[in-house]
């Protein structure tokens, strides 16, 4: 499992600690990433998702999932965000359809 955000697309960042005598070795900056449930109000049930901190901030941010990834284009969303968008599309669609 890569250790990507979902959402912003947060991954792993290399650098370098630097000892007080400016030895300088390799070290790996992690996304602060959690595994979080977020409820979809258009599926109806809450859905599991590897999320950054920053990412779940985003998401209420614009006011829940659906509402968060129907704004977003899918060039910048990860294939497990298309195809949770795709569901909600098509959950939102078929309410549509049953409410005309």
């Amino acid at each position: 499992m890569a250790r990507r955000c979902a959402i912003t697309g947060k991954g792993v960042l290399t650098g370098n600690n630097v000892s007080h005598a400016n030895n300088k070795t390799r070290r790996r900056f992690l996304p602060n990433l959690q595994e979080a449930s977020v409820l979809s109000d258009a599926l109806g049930h809450p859905v599991r998702m590897r999320v950054s901190m920053n990412g779940l901030k985003t998401i209420e941010h614009n006011g829940g999932i659906d509402a968060f990834l129907l704004s977003v284009s899918d060039s910048k969303l990860s294939v497990e965000a298309r195809r949770l968008k795709k569901s909600i599309q098509r959950a939102l669609a078929s309410k549509q359809v049953e409410a005309a």
